[in-house]
């Protein structure tokens, strides 16, 4: 009975949040043959990655700069961390898994091996950087979809964290799994692979299973997802019009 009860709260407070009206609104885009993995930017620049490189993008004009030298084979991230471009990087779908952080140089747009991960315990999505802490998504698709984990890393890469997420949440992945995120504040706003939500997700106070607090609306059908410094928003893909998406929540007046 506890289990149904916690399963329903989980799936109103999902229902919940979307009932409030809050969403993410597209407000500018900015094509590119490169968007079809994730997105980043900066004040100046905008950053498409595909499975194989990162255009360089004026942000003004969409012009493109430069792409990314270096080989990579499955791009699935962008994190902009003092004034580099960190990626995650895997096989997929090749086993056994392989896992790594390419980091790209923005100036020499050079992509270089910045981490690999040892045995990595399914396909790595998406890295962020918190309080010191390297945070990473590990996926596991199809029959293996309930495998996929956050691990959270010391600055000696040793793990010091390891999450699972809730039954209902990796039900609404479908067969595939979770494909960026973004911290704020104390909430993590996760993307699947295809669908147009983001879901709000928490550490819990105990346990080893992320709290999942509700879903909002956004423009962008999954993929990896940036913050933007410049507007507060996010930053993200449409892969069917290869564009690299700009959108900013709207919530209604409490």
């Amino acid at each position: 009975m506890a289990g149904l009860l916690r399963g329903f709260v989980v799936s109103w407070a999902a229902a919940a949040c979307c009932l409030a009206g809050e969403a993410y609104i597209e407000k500018s885009i900015v094509a590119s043959p490169h968007a079809t993995q994730a997105a980043a930017a900066d004040g100046q620049f905008v950053y498409a990655v595909s499975s194989t490189a990162i255009a360089k993008l004026d942000r003004d004009t969409g012009k493109e700069i430069a792409v990314s030298t270096g080989k990579a084979s499955h791009l699935n991230s962008a994190l902009i961390l003092d004034g580099k471009i960190y990626s995650a990087h895997s096989n997929f779908p090749l086993k056994p898994e392989q896992g790594e952080i390419r980091v790209l140089d923005p100036e020499t747009m050079k992509l270089e091996l910045f981490h690999r991960f040892e045995e990595p315990p399914g396909s790595v999505t998406w890295i962020l950087k918190r309080e010191g802490s390297w945070w990473c998504h590990f996926a596991g698709y199809g029959t293996e979809k309930e495998k996929s984990r956050l691990l959270r890393f010391d600055a000696e890469w040793q793990e010091t964290g390891r999450w699972d997420y809730p039954a209902d949440l990796v039900k609404d992945w479908g067969a595939m799994s979770l494909s960026g995120a973004v911290w704020q504040g104390d909430a993590l706003l996760a993307t699947g692979h295809d669908k147009k939500l983001i879901y709000r997700l928490k550490l819990p106070e105990q346990g080893g299973t992320m709290q999942w607090l509700g879903s909002i609306p956004s423009p962008f059908s999954g993929q990896g997802i940036a913050a933007d410094p410049k507007t507060g928003g996010l930053v993200g893909i449409d892969r069917k019009r290869k564009a690299v998406v700009f959108a900013e929540l709207d919530a209604p007046a409490r």
